[in-house]
């Protein structure tokens, strides 16, 4: 069920990848079973921001590593901004990308449908986390993400990259308001990208939209780690926008 991630927690409380595992990188994908997260009824207010993590999620996700009192986060606006996180944590402004090369400063990215994007260069050790939704896509989100670690001294030739579980091709009906921003975006190729459903609408796959823009973006296509873990298909575990949930998933990362 959980397509190669790794369960930590009865239930499961988070999920990693064994792709960031193995080069050392501290990370988790909540689930819906992690509790002291702040839902889509609390939005992060840039007026007044306040972490979006209470005691209880601070603690679960200190257990795989991850500082939590440095965390920094955003309020996530759909578009193709990127910034660095502050050195100590804390609300990093209105964007949908942070970056990093600063250790123990964990990165957090909130979704419950949209992708959640991890970029690391391990050799070079600059981190970047992405909010992706069709927007992101059509504004050139992940095209940004990977020149933001660039940025840092990141390369995109040593990047590895996790998509963490997000709505699938299976549900992720579209209608013609959105293939007709991605045809002003993509032109025809974003065709590749769907299969015709009801009258003007189509089955939307951003999993395969957003591996093929990160490999135009240099990054090896080996070096992608996408568990094609469908949000929407998986209420029992997971946060979906779409099937009505108001929580939140939160995809964490750290250098180490």
């Amino acid at each position: 069920m959980t397509s190669g991630l790794r369960s930590h927690g009865a239930p499961a409380a988070y999920l990693t990848f064994p792709s960031l595992e193995a080069v050392g990188l501290a990370h988790a994908v909540t689930t819906r079973h992690c509790p002291g997260i702040a839902s889509f009824a609390q939005p992060i207010s840039p007026e007044a921001p306040r972490a979006p993590f209470g005691e209880e999620a601070s603690a679960i996700l200190g257990g795989a590593g991850l500082a939590m009192g440095r965390v920094s986060y955003a309020r996530q606006v759909h578009g193709a901004e990127a910034t660095k996180a502050p050195a100590g944590g804390g609300f990093a402004g209105s964007v949908d990308v942070l970056v990093t090369a600063e250790r123990g400063v964990p990165l957090a990215i909130f979704t419950a449908d949209c992708l959640a994007i991890v970029l690391y260069d391990p050799a070079k050790q600059v981190l970047g986390l992405a909010h992706v939704g069709w927007r992101g896509t059509v504004r050139g989100t992940t095209h940004a993400a990977v020149r933001a670690v660039a940025d840092l001294g990141g390369t995109a030739t040593s990047l590895r990259v996790a998509i963490a579980p997000s709505i699938g091709p299976c549900c992720y009906e579209v209608d013609e308001a959105v293939t007709g921003e991605l045809a002003q975006a993509f032109g025809e190729r974003w065709t590749a990208w769907a299969k015709p459903s009801r009258a003007g609408h189509v089955m939307l796959d951003l999993w395969a939209a957003n591996e093929t823009l990160l490999r135009e973006a240099g990054v090896a296509p080996t070096s992608i780690e996408n568990p094609r873990l469908c949000t929407a298909c998986h209420p029992e575990l997971l946060y979906s926008y779409r099937k009505g949930h108001r929580g939140r998933l939160v995809t964490v990362a750290a250098l180490p």
